[in-house]
């Protein structure tokens, strides 16, 4: 999911092959705002909530007692991580991530299928 810029989502699933085959599929659904609403103005975040605060909606913004129980759930983790010292492991940009979170999710049973490459609607052409 991204949220900005250009907002997506996108969810990749086993299916069943098209046709007559049993056989399964990975495949993906694709909603890429900037490309499915392309004829579509869409402002950014900020204007957006800048104009439903104009309009009086205030369902955008938490309410004190949210921020203060969000507060009381976060601070013990931030300062145990500050305390501790941990450092983020870096990673490029635009990858899946850092090598140690595969290993992680390794470990803890998951299977992924590493042969899957990601194609764009107009490199799929008929099935």
């Amino acid at each position: 999911m991204r949220i900005q810029p250009d907002e997506a989502i996108y969810l990749k699933c086993n299916v069943k092959a098209p046709g007559l085959k049993s056989a399964p599929l990975t495949s993906e659904m694709d909603l890429s705002y900037k490309d499915r609403y392309a004829e579509v103005y869409s402002p950014d975040a900020y204007t957006r909530l800048l104009l439903e605060t104009l309009r009086g909606n205030q369902s955008t913004f938490v309410r004190r007692d949210e921020l203060l129980h969000s507060w009381q759930i976060w601070s013990p983790l931030l300062e145990q991580i500050e305390g501790l010292r941990i450092e983020p492991i870096p990673y490029v940009y635009g990858t899946r991530g850092p090598a140690e979170g595969d290993a992680m999710v390794k470990a803890k049973g998951f299977v992924r299928d590493a042969t899957y490459a990601w194609r764009k609607r107009e490199a799929l052409g008929k099935l």
